[in-house]
């Protein structure tokens, strides 16, 4: 391992005296130490368990917000390192939950994907990574072989006991519309993320699948974005103060009056999730959040369309 390491990092620094562009050599070399811990592998539900509560203290359902048909037998050579083994060349698909999960409950044998043809699809396995970070938990990446653009996947269901991360629960029965391959991401859900969850100016890992950074000292509030998939420029260029300026966030002043401000500051970036850290440098409440269209892709390279979502109760 460790000569391959020195072969690697000899390379990385070829390339940067030659001004080659090395994203890709970079990456291979994260990849190298990476240590999953999010995937899982069982085709059944093994999941024993007395909880059937499907609505929480606030009265939200246990639901699945979205899934995406994001990739089609595409997913990058990475994935079979990072992702899962040999989830290289298959399917990908974000699904995004009301609420987090408890990994210990989670398996592909609770998720049923269907067809348009009505034939049920193959998940060989999933993972919650990248989306890793403290309350990031609710993104489950299905890994397998379940449509293609001229079958495509229509809907997912939850047919085993899938518990949310307290336990309290359960999303047995749950189901969702597919969003096709051909769309861009959208905002699926937003939440103002409490203080002790804050990490302030964290750099985060530099690794392109988990742990990015947090929002400067000066923030006052932060509000969480969730896409319905992993989001980049075009090409994969990282997210910067141009996507920033776009974010549109509504907010209540004191005076009951509804301004639309844009944050200070963009944070977990760079981890190669579906989220971003909206960061304020206001405490009034904030209602909701919108982007304009065409400005970040799938990983497909699908542009956004105009998007937005409420704030989350």
């Amino acid at each position: 391992m460790k000569a391959i390491l020195f072969i690697i990092a000899i390379i990385t620094a070829i390339a940067l005296l030659a001004g080659i562009y090395i994203t890709p050599v970079r990456n291979l070399i994260l990849a190298v130490g990476y240590e999953r811990s999010l995937d899982t592998y069982s085709a059944t539900d093994t999941t024993l368990t007395s909880v059937t509560s499907t609505q929480d203290a606030q009265g939200r359902n246990a639901s699945l917000l979205s899934a995406f048909f994001g990739l089609d037998d595409a997913l990058p050579a990475l994935s079979s390192r990072v992702v899962c083994p040999g989830a290289a060349g298959k399917d990908g698909m974000p699904v995004i939950f009301s609420h987090e999960v408890d990994l210990e409950t989670l398996e592909p044998g609770d998720f049923k994907v269907t067809k348009s043809s009505g034939d049920v699809g193959e998940i060989v396995c999933l993972t919650l990574a990248p989306a890793d970070d403290l309350g990031e938990l609710r993104t489950v990446l299905l890994v397998g072989q379940y449509g293609s653009i001229d079958d495509p996947p229509i809907r997912v269901e939850i047919i085993g006991n899938l518990l949310s991360l307290d336990n309290t629960l359960n999303f047995k029965g749950a189901k969702v519309d597919v969003i096709p391959l051909e769309a861009g991401p959208t905002l699926v859900w937003a939440e103002v993320i409490p203080q002790d969850e804050w990490a302030l100016e964290t750099t985060g890992t530099s690794i392109p699948f988990g742990g990015g950074n947090g929002c400067p000292a000066a923030t006052k509030q932060i509000v969480r974005a969730t896409w319905a998939g992993g989001i980049s420029k075009p090409e994969g260029r990282p997210v910067d103060d141009i996507e920033r300026q776009l974010y549109e966030v509504e907010v209540i002043r004191r005076d009951q009056t509804i301004e639309h401000v844009a944050p200070i500051a963009l944070a977990d970036l760079g981890d190669g999730d579906n989220n971003h850290k909206l960061c304020l440098d206001t405490v009034d409440k904030v209602t909701s959040i919108s982007f304009p269209a065409g400005y970040l892709t799938d990983p497909r390279d699908d542009l956004n369309p105009e998007t937005g979502v409420l704030i989350s109760k």
